[in-house]
């Protein structure tokens, strides 16, 4: 079955349910001695919130503990209960998600600044979840940071899913390959094409560098005539960049066959 990216619910019902993203457009070091920075592509069909029994490994008492105290919040008498709608260790955000569907409801109404700073503080890295519009800005996640602005993307399509296992994200990995140039090239009125072509640069980089060897997303992207594809730098996900309404009717079935899981379809970029 494909998650498609779901109507929105009314605010006044609705939980503090908190998207996730779907890996990154690029991930980095700027230079070699630079920070660790990306570009985050949001991803509406993927979710964290409120709900019973809830995943305790979702968030703990330590992470908890160190979230309240660096955004001055009261320390709840029960762990919040929470479930997410994308797999542990998947590149796709559960973990910052979490942290930022406690802070809301607990009553954190602050900046979005200072909750990936306080999310930095409980776990030594945030995805920039937080921030509306997140796939225009270059973020700095060990730091918590807005390093620039960037301009609107051109509007496509990604279908994707999570391959193999699961992969955590360390606070003390900055062993990712150089960017900079990649980002040099980030202007405003970005093709699609030039989008997509920066986005399957930066995932082989990465997956020259880190592993595993024998990924089998850019040989898809190739026979299902995708733009382009990328990758979760940290954790399973990958996905297959398309025109927008343009992803073949086999895409699916042929991205289940090579092993995929837990296939999602969602729209990107735009005004």
């Amino acid at each position: 079955m494909i998650v498609h990216q779901p109507s929105p619910v009314p605010a006044r019902t609705a939980p503090p349910r908190v998207g996730g993203h779907f890996g990154e457009l690029v991930q980095g070091r700027l230079g070699p001695d630079g920070p660790l920075a990306l570009v985050s592509l949001p991803c509406p069909a993927l979710w964290v919130e409120p709900a019973e029994p809830g995943d305790p490994a979702l968030i703990g008492p330590r992470r908890l503990r160190a979230l309240c105290a660096a955004l001055d919040l009261p320390f709840p008498g029960t762990l919040p209960r929470l479930r997410a709608t994308m797999p542990p260790g998947g590149g796709a955000g559960s973990s910052t998600a979490a942290l930022v569907a406690v802070a809301l409801t607990l009553g954190y109404d602050g900046p979005p600044d200072a909750l990936a700073r306080a999310c930095v503080a409980a776990e030594g890295a945030s995805d920039p979840l937080m921030f509306p519009r997140a796939e225009r800005l270059l973020f700095a996640p060990r730091l918590g940071q807005v390093l620039r602005r960037l301009p609107a993307l051109p509007r496509f399509s990604v279908i994707g899913g999570f391959l193999g296992p699961g992969l955590r994200t360390r606070a003390e990995d900055q062993d990712f390959p150089d960017i900079a140039d990649l980002i040099a090239r980030w202007q405003p009125g970005l093709p699609r094409a030039e989008l997509a072509a920066l986005a399957s640069e930066s995932a082989r980089r990465t997956l020259a560098l880190r592993g595993p060897s024998g990924d089998p997303t850019a040989d898809l992207a190739r026979d299902l005539g995708a733009d382009g594809w990328l990758i979760a730098h940290t954790g399973s996900a990958r996905g297959l960049i398309f025109a927008p309404g343009a992803t073949p009717a086999d895409a699916a079935a042929t991205m289940a066959e090579a092993g995929f899981t837990g296939l999602v379809c969602f729209d990107g970029g735009g005004a």
